[in-house]
This record gives structure tokens, sequence and C-alpha cells, in this order.
């Protein structure tokens, strides 16, 4: 997979030490960008941003703070070169939403490793549901490896919501999207609420998740979440089709 890195920098030391540093790696992309263009910059959406303070002639701040307010960029990381030995200084910058300090002159082998960590974390975090923020499918495995290794006792209960797609089509997928993360949120209320010492909750795709729990309540806990979630989600409906649905209970 590509990384498309971004240098915000008016001159070329920096870009030069990337890409000596990453030579032969051509996974990763830097791209230098002039102050004046970071508009540019913004559109193209990159994995990772890397200001060089010293060049740039747009304050630190209103520069981290205007990748932070665009909506493409509001999580895309951002690494601040500065040789500001200035401990308030610094911790201003960070208050900004800013992952990393890294102090001028460079050393490369920090700076190297900073990149690879920052870009790890965010090929990690891709196995995270952005929609409902809930563990993927490479964690779902991996728990319940873990448990069937330390031959643990526990339930796993699957949860898929029928006639989703119907309701996207009726809809729209921006609705279909809030009963997803409505759905996420009432199993994790019920989870968290059994106090199970060990649970776990996650998101398998679409409208399908899956809860590990080490409690035996777990039909219990199933009905409990349907019957909140046959409560509530008719919030989700205008008021005629809301009348029309008849809740899993009464089936």
């Amino acid at each position: 997979m590509e990384h498309e890195i971004i240098i915000i920098d008016d001159e070329t030391d920096v870009i030069e030490i990337a890409k000596e540093m990453f030579k032969g790696e051509k996974q990763y992309r830097f791209k230098r960008v002039k102050t004046e263009k970071i508009e540019d910059a913004l559109k193209s959406i990159p994995e990772l941003f890397i200001i060089n303070e010293e060049t740039v002639n747009t304050p630190i701040l209103d520069l981290c703070k205007l990748i932070r307010n665009d909506e493409d960029n509001s999580i895309t990381p951002i690494i601040v070169l500065s040789s500001s030995t200035n401990k308030e200084y610094r911790l201003e910058i960070l208050q900004c939403a800013v992952e990393y300090f890294v102090r001028k002159p460079i050393d490369k082998d920090y700076f190297y490793y900073t990149v690879k960590n920052v870009l790890r974390l965010i090929n990690t975090n891709r196995r995270v549901s952005p929609l409902t923020g809930l563990p993927g499918n490479v964690q779902i495995h991996a728990e319940l490896k873990k448990r069937l290794s330390k031959k643990e006792e526990f339930a796993v209960l699957y949860f898929d919501l029928d006639n989703f797609k119907a309701y996207n089509d009726v809809y729209g997928f921006l609705k279909g999207d809030e009963i997803i993360k409505f759905t996420a949120r009432t199993i994790l209320k019920h989870i968290h609420e059994c106090e199970c010492e060990s649970s776990f909750v996650g998101h398998i795709g679409g409208d399908d998740f899956i809860a590990i729990i080490d409690n035996d309540k777990y039909e219990e806990i199933c009905q409990d979440i349907i019957a909140e979630f046959d409560a509530k989600v008719t919030e989700y409906f205008t008021e005629e089709d809301a009348k029309k649905r008849i809740p899993r209970s009464s089936k």
C-alpha cells in the first residue's frame, strides 16, 4: 500500500532527507508543498503532514488549525519539525492536536521511526470501524483465538438487523449509518451493564455485530438489547412508517 506524505516546506532540505531515509521503500511517497499551496495539499488528503516550521511563512499554529479545521483532514496526523527549545511553546503546538514535535537539527533515525510508527498506527486504526469505533474482524478473530487458547468459558452473541438493506433503499445510507451507530450504542450499553469481567463488542461490518461475554445470563442480555432497540428504533422512521412497524417481541 502506498503512503502519501505531504511536507509543508518552502525549502527542499527536509524532503531530501526523507527521500534519502526511505530510499528503496517505494510505498512511501513524499511530496513537498510550499506554504501558499496548502489548500492544494488539503485537497489531496494525504496520510501524514510534516511541517518544517523554520521555512514556512505562516505561523505554525495557524497552519495546524487550518489542517485540523478541514473536514477531510481533521484526523490526519501532523508532525512539526522545529528548533524551538521553549517547552510552553512546544506544548501549545501539541495542544493543536499535533501528534509529534520533532526537534531540529533532525536526528535521522528518530525521524525515520517516528514517521514509520505514525503510519503503522494509522494502519492499525483502519482495522477499527470508522462508523462505530468498534474493533473489526482482525481484533474479533484475535479475541476469539485468545479465549479459546486459554480454554475460557464464554458466550458469543451475534447481532444482525432485519431488512436493513430495505431501510437503506428507502431512507438513504446516511440514515442507515445512524441506525448502525444506534445499534452499536445499544449493544455496548447492555454489555457494559452486565458487568462482565472481560466483555468484548466488535463490528463485523455493515449491520453485523458480535459480543463476547463470560456471563451465563446471555439470553437475558440479548432480550434487553432487543427490547431497547424495538422501543427506540422508531425514532429513525417517519411517523407513518413507525406506526406500521411490528416490534420483534410481538411477532
